[in-house]
């Protein structure tokens, strides 16, 4: 079943036409904590990433008038995010960069054998560590389509980049997954471990053609 996404469009007009608040906090409780954590990538705390986010939504509120131009507040908020991270590692000569724990993010349905829970638990911390391997560029493709559903465009305008870029960036991020993940399977020897990991890459594989067909447009 296609997953129908919410009309931001429409939550956006009313906040700039309308001064419609509960609109602008519909808008916070669908993005806020996926702003904050690409946020956080940036800037690598979580205070601070909360104080940028309320900063953008607070000036949000303030402009709504002179907003009624956007079409994409999503892509809109995730710029503007990006921006002001960017400008605050400036401030403060951050560079680093950290992942943070998605705890919503299941590889598997959890089930109620503790031993393939186990084996669940172990391919995520796995992969978790897989794609913090990655290019910083490539990690951050990687998680907006993967984690947001953002196609190339939308991601494109986010990172000022283009989309063939996008596109390169994610291939060459799922290829090196693809090599990571082999690695812990030739390397271990449960079996059942090894139909999880080979099931995991095989996703990662097919991912490749569904983002080609998918994501582009």
């Amino acid at each position: 079943m296609k997953i129908v996404k919410p009309d931001l469009f429409s939550l956006w007009t009313k906040i700039c036409t309308e001064d419609d608040l509960a609109s602008f906090e519909a808008i916070y409780h669908l993005l806020g904590a996926r702003l904050l954590k690409f946020s956080i990538y940036y800037v690598s705390s979580k205070e601070v990433a909360e104080e940028i986010v309320s900063e953008i939504f607070v000036k949000c509120w303030e402009n709504r008038k002179a907003n009624l131009h956007v079409m994409n507040p999503e892509t809109y908020l995730f710029a503007a995010i990006r921006n002001q991270s960017l400008k605050h590692l400036r401030k403060h000569n951050q560079m680093h960069l950290v992942e943070i724990e998605d705890q919503h993010d299941q590889l598997f349905v959890a089930d109620h054998n503790p031993q393939k829970e186990l084996e669940r638990k172990e391919l995520q911390l796995r992969l978790d560590q897989a794609i913090d391997t990655l290019p910083h560029q490539a990690r951050l493709v990687f998680k907006l389509i993967k984690e947001n559903g953002m196609k190339y465009k939308e991601v494109a305008e986010i990172l000022e980049i283009s989309p063939r870029t996008v596109q390169t960036q994610l291939f060459r991020a799922i290829a090196k997954l693809r090599i990571v993940l082999s690695a812990y399977r030739e390397t271990d020897h449960k079996s059942s471990f090894h139909d999880n990991a080979l099931s995991l890459i095989l996703i990662l594989s097919l991912t490749n053609y569904i983002l080609i067909f998918c994501r582009q447009f």
